[in-house]
């Protein structure tokens, strides 16, 4: 079995075990890591994935790979984790999430767009860049990426 039909394989198999725990699938990867594999699911949803769910995920994500012959005989190991903060935002459900925070991406038909994420819809995202609403549609906006903000002043006015 080819590396893209294990990867498509274990999207099948685990997709719809996320989706139960209201989890969605963001990533699979498969890499060595000396005599065994590590086996990394990337893990989301709409109100964030904390360590509890992250904790009882990885026993139903274990189970549903030992039932499959996906992982052969050799030994691995499972990591599952929520996305960092420098995941790309590159599908609509990843803009949505971003809500109040401060992005960046580039636009592609050139310049960029670098504001707060104030509203996204099936179409697109309204930033506030400066006081100023903008508005994307999805085709227009390139990968974008979460700025860290150490101190960010709730009020509008400049942090001390």
């Amino acid at each position: 079995m080819g590396a893209q039909d294990r990867q498509d394989r274990l999207v099948r198999l685990l997709e719809p075990v996320l989706a139960e725990a209201g989890l969605d699938l963001e990533a699979v990867e498969v890499t060595p890591a000396g005599r065994r594999r590590l086996l990394r699911v990337v893990v989301d949803s709409d109100d964030g994935v904390d360590l509890d769910s992250i904790g009882e995920v990885s026993q139903e994500v274990a189970t549903a790979l030992d039932a499959s012959d996906l992982m052969g005989k050799a030994p691995y190991v499972l990591e599952v984790s929520s996305p960092g903060v420098d995941r790309p935002l590159t599908e609509p459900r990843h803009w949505r999430r971003a809500r109040g925070r401060l992005v960046h991406a580039p636009l592609v038909g050139g310049g960029e767009v670098r504001g707060r994420v104030k509203h996204t819809d099936d179409s697109g995202v309204t930033f506030d860049v400066e006081g100023r609403d903008q508005v994307h549609a999805y085709t227009e906006l390139g990968r974008g990426k979460i700025q860290v903000e150490f101190r960010r002043d709730t009020d509008g006015d400049a942090a001390d």
